[in-house]
């Protein structure tokens, strides 16, 4: 833990401005949730919260079956990070931030599917060497939020993503009754993504 040198007053309703300048650090947006936790010692400590970082296993295995019956590299994301890779060249993007242009379209909750000749490919980390040939980038959406994507990576020049892949576009919106809990309904929201993208309908 790092201290900052910084010190905020609680008004008289317990609320505690958090600095612009960390703000923009750790990339926390308005409307952002963030965890409190505690310690015996009297440390208060804020965590940006994420749902798919919570189910970081959940993410992994989902990864690991969609590159297992796609052949692409598959990437999930939450707002900031890649939580889960699997497939050639995952070790370039596990646990890497996600680009402006990625962040972007997960909060505009689009989804794209692009070629590296077209104006709408996109970085998908900060340091991302750009070396697969075609994308496809589905938003997550679950009780209203983006909450990340699924992305589909292929590095064969050549090769176009058929029809199944293209799906993606379609978007990983969460329909029908919200009633669980945010884990099922997460789960459901992502089991959406999941099936669009192998079969081009829902589960």
């Amino acid at each position: 833990m790092k201290a900052t040198g910084i010190v905020r007053r609680i008004d008289d309703l317990g609320r505690i401005v958090v600095p612009k300048e960390i703000r923009r650090t750790l990339r926390i947006r308005e409307g952002d949730p963030l965890e409190i936790f505690t310690d015996r010692e009297g440390e208060i400590i804020l965590k940006k919260y994420s749902p798919i970082g919570e189910l970081s296993q959940f993410a992994g295995e989902y990864a690991e079956s969609l590159a297992h019956t796609t052949g692409y590299l598959v990437l999930i994301t939450d707002g900031d990070h890649v939580v889960a890779a699997s497939g050639s060249g995952k070790r370039d993007f596990e646990g890497k931030p996600i680009s402006g242009q990625l962040e972007e379209i997960i909060g505009e909750r689009k989804s794209l599917v692009a070629s590296d000749d077209e104006k709408t490919f996109v970085k998908l980390t900060a340091d991302d060497a750009g070396e697969y040939r075609q994308q496809a980038i589905s938003t997550i959406i679950c009780e209203g939020d983006a909450i990340g994507a699924v992305i589909l990576c292929s590095r064969e020049e050549r090769e176009k993503m058929g029809e199944t892949e293209q799906t993606c576009r379609g978007g990983g919106r969460l329909s029908g009754q919200t009633d669980g809990t945010v884990e099922q309904n997460w789960k459901k929201a992502f089991e959406t993504v999941c099936f669009r993208c192998l079969f081009g309908h829902m589960p």
